[in-house]
């Protein structure tokens, strides 16, 4: 059900992302063009990426979303974080490209020779700002609430996106206002944002990937609920790995060493159970039991 929903989040975004990204690109391509200004053919670029990425993102959900097989008995998650990886390398690519363009214009002198951009350059880029900023918060509050990773990234790749536009807006205005070498200064500034946007995304696919512990305060949240469970005296050990965007864990805990093993079990399995069903992330959960000593109980 878990993972009906959060594909369904992801088709309903990625059917929006396209329809906005195909609107925006050809629009800023234009404006761009006809408004002379580099800075936001290149922001048109960086809209139309972002049909490849929310695709990326939706293939790459579909795939980990497979159930386990002979080859994969852990499942299939982690292809996500692969998905991640290949959007944060376009985003790093296009910022590049970018800022190649804008260190050639301003070596070369093209903009000396360059038209002033025109109104209708100005307004697509502030247009832009308001769409894109609109789209990463949407995106980003939906990857919140299902823990994705790829969306979680390419709701940045939107904040890249509107970022870019911050900085076509104000190379255009100064580039109007008769400073030339605005429009390709603000090309690379567009560019070093996209790159670094780039580099968090993988970053932190890359932290999933590592089997990275899913944090200090969830480990604690999961051991407070494991001490919580009837006939738990303590919890001896705890140990998360994150798996994509799942979250397996290890544990020891400590009940009365004189209960039968059927007792035993039982106070185990609840704990086993209780917290794969209240932390929803928690995709299994290992529970080892060890017995209290009674001097340790009177102690």
């Amino acid at each position: 059900m878990k993972e009906n929903s959060a594909m369904h989040t992801i088709k309903r975004i990625a059917s929006l992302n396209i329809a906005l990204n195909v609107l925006l690109a050809g629009g800023k391509l234009a404006a761009g063009i006809l408004g002379k200004s580099a800075a936001l053919v290149s922001d048109a670029v960086h809209s139309a990426s972002d049909v490849f990425a929310i695709i990326i993102v939706a293939v790459g959900m579909k795939l980990s979303e497979k159930e386990a097989d002979s080859d994969h008995e852990y499942g299939h998650e982690r292809i996500e974080c692969i998905a991640a990886l290949i959007l944060a390398s376009i985003v790093v690519m296009t910022g590049f490209s970018i800022g190649a363009s804008g260190v050639k214009s301003l070596i070369s002198g093209e903009y000396l020779n360059a038209e002033r951009p025109g109104l209708i350059a100005l307004i697509a880029a502030f247009v832009s700002i308001i769409v894109k900023e609109v789209m990463f918060r949407y995106t980003s509050a939906a990857a919140k609430r299902i823990d994705s990773s790829s969306l979680m990234a390419d709701a940045w790749h939107s904040r890249a996106d509107a970022l870019s536009s911050v900085g076509s807006l104000l190379g255009v205005f100064a580039a109007r206002c008769g400073f030339a070498a605005a429009d390709p200064l603000a090309a690379i500034i567009i560019a070093v944002l996209i790159i670094k946007a780039g580099a968090d995304i993988f970053l932190d696919a890359s932290r999933k990937l590592t089997d990275n512990s899913c944090g200090e305060e969830l480990e604690g949240e999961i051991s407070e609920f494991a001490r919580s469970v009837d006939g738990v005296h303590s919890v001896d050990l705890i140990r998360t790995r994150c798996f994509g965007s799942k979250i397996y864990v290890d544990m020891e805990i400590s009940a009365d060493g004189s209960l039968s093993l059927y007792e035993a079990h039982d106070i185990a399995e609840r704990v086993h159970d209780g917290i794969e069903k209240k932390f929803i992330n928690v995709k299994h959960c290992t529970v080892h039991m060890n017995p209290t000593r009674a001097a340790k109980l009177e102690s």
